[in-house]
């Protein structure tokens, strides 16, 4: 029997879950930290390594008191969190700025000069992320930084992300260079590949700016899997939490990727970690390019297969806008929606109010709804914008399996589909699949699963899995209800692709606002 200690960093709070191995969860608790944000910049989004780690000193002492347990029975930690979270520390491992936090979307422009010249000298490190150079990355993220702050640069010893930065503070290390870096981390969102010898080339990163001469020596370190520890708990950070000091710390990785281990993940599923935005997971033992997703990384979600990573990026995020204008809680509007019939609002929406992560990963994209008229309510428009991320999903899916992924269930994790039935209904529909959604919360359990492999207590993820995931709810599609949004996804597709590329060719859209009424009168008509 071991006790292990599942850690994860969302995007407002940390979540400590205590797991046996015989017995399961044994406890769950939570601290909050705030997220900074500025009102006359609404990229501006970053948090306090600080206050991080005093929230998890808290969530863990609360969990341990939870369970009527001994701090010194835990045999392990494991963390993930959030991603791309960068913060430059100097050269004893002191933060130097705040967390530029995944949702920080400064680095607009610094992402976009990656983007060109990696294509424009032919790097192929571009293609492995989809093509476009994302703004929600590192790269783009500490150029920004350190254009942005030359009263700091003289300190700069190098950047982590965020599960790197807490695994190496409790850890102890006070040496940039002695920190191991996670290739979930490395690989999705630094363009890191054993294929061209780890980071990109030197040259390439000078090329981008002088202030990148001598970076990829900066970055040096061991980039691994989550197998391998990353070290062992230091007494300070031991008495702080209430534990042993010395205890083994894997290396970590993002929440989306260990979310999906939680929910049951394996290959031919795809795992839709359903939050403030959406990440899609799935593995292959096989590595190959996939046009306009954002990550093929090996070991990045199991050690032994190949992650793929894409994604939307905002659906919690719009649900709650939706609210948030209309002046009515979030959970009153969503009551309403299970009697909501398919297309039935005769209204289109854009799941684009925070930009494209995939297909098109473009940041300067902005949300759009067709077919308003003077009595549309915010329980439609809240409808609509399932149905668009649903729709949006499908479109991902499609170009998942066209690069050969393969896609035999759908699992829809994440908090969202634990608390909205209508949600999973809606994806089940458009996808024409089961969806499988995990009978509790299973976030922290994949942190769970690698603190119990660190602890020697199961000899692979599969058996981890079979013994702490959750079981399934399964909404099943309608046969009526996919036909209907066969026609709806058709008309998504056209406009999608219309209206999302610059250089798109001319497309008929005189169609779409009748096709959507007439949708919609046919779908009122109908029994599911």
């Amino acid at each position: 029997m071991a006790i292990v200690a599942g850690v994860d960093f969302g995007t407002l709070s940390v979540r400590v879950t205590l797991l046996n191995s015989e017995r399961g969860r044994l406890a769950t608790a939570a601290a909050e930290y705030p997220l900074h944000r500025r009102r006359d910049d609404p990229d501006f989004a970053t948090q306090s390594h600080t206050d991080q780690m005093n929230a998890l000193v808290a969530a863990m002492r609360e969990a341990i008191a939870q369970a009527g347990i001994s701090g010194e029975s835990v045999e392990t930690i494991a963390l993930d969190t959030t991603g791309s979270s960068v913060i430059p520390v100097d050269a004893q491992m002191q933060p130097l700025d705040e967390y530029y936090l995944w949702c920080d979307h400064r680095a607009k422009k610094e992402a976009a000069e990656i983007t060109a010249l990696a294509h424009a000298e032919g790097f192929e490190g571009i293609d492995w992320c989809g093509g476009v150079y994302s703004h929600e990355w590192g790269f783009a993220k500490l150029l920004h930084w350190l254009r942005n702050n030359p009263d700091k640069r003289a300190k700069f010893a190098s950047a982590f992300e965020h599960c790197d930065m807490v695994a190496a503070t409790l850890c102890g290390i006070t040496d940039p260079s002695k920190v191991k870096r996670s290739v979930c981390a490395m690989g999705h969102k630094w363009m890191w590949n054993p294929r061209w010898g780890g980071l990109p080339p030197q040259s390439f990163l000078s090329g981008l700016d002088p202030l990148f001469d001598g970076i990829r020596e900066k970055l040096a370190g061991e980039v691994a899997t989550s197998d391998v520890i990353a070290g062992h708990l230091a007494p300070q950070w031991a008495q702080a939490m209430g534990l042993r000091a010395g205890i083994p710390i894997p290396v970590g990785a993002f929440d989306a990727h260990w979310d999906a281990i939680g929910a049951g993940c394996r290959e031919g599923d795809v795992v839709n970690v359903v939050g403030t935005s959406t990440c899609i997971i799935a593995m292959a033992h096989t590595q190959k390019l996939i046009r306009g997703v954002c990550g093929v990384v090996p070991g990045s979600v199991h050690p032994q297969f190949t992650g793929i990573e894409a994604g939307l990026s905002a659906v919690g995020d719009i649900f709650e806008a939706i609210a948030r204008r209309a002046s009515r809680p979030l959970a009153e509007l969503s009551a309403k929606l299970s009697d909501y019939k398919p297309a039935q609002t005769g209204l289109l929406r854009l799941s684009w109010d925070n930009g494209d992560r995939t297909v098109l990963v473009n940041a300067e994209l902005g949300g759009v709804t067709f077919g308003w008229n003077l009595l549309h309510t915010a329980e439609d428009e809240l409808f609509a914008a399932i149905e668009g991320t649903a729709l949006h999903t499908r479109i991902i899916l499609e170009r998942m399996a066209e690069g050969g992924v393969p896609l035999q269930r759908i699992i829809n994790a994440g908090g969202i589909p634990q608390k909205n039935d209508a949600l999973n209904q809606i994806y089940a529909d458009v996808m024409n699949k089961p969806v499988l959604v995990p009978a509790g919360v299973p976030t922290s359990l994949g942190s769970g699963i690698f603190a119990f492999l660190a602890a020697g207590a199961f000899g692979s993820i599969e058996e981890a899995q079979a013994k702490v995931c959750l079981p399934y709810r399964t909404f099943t599609p309608r046969p009526k209800a996919a036909a209907i949004y066969d026609e709806l996804f058709a008309l998504y597709r056209k406009v999608y692709f219309a209206l999302g590329t610059r250089e798109a060719a001319a497309a008929p859209l005189g169609d779409v606002l009748p096709e959507l009424r007439a949708l919609a009168e046919r779908a009122r008509n109908i029994s599911f």
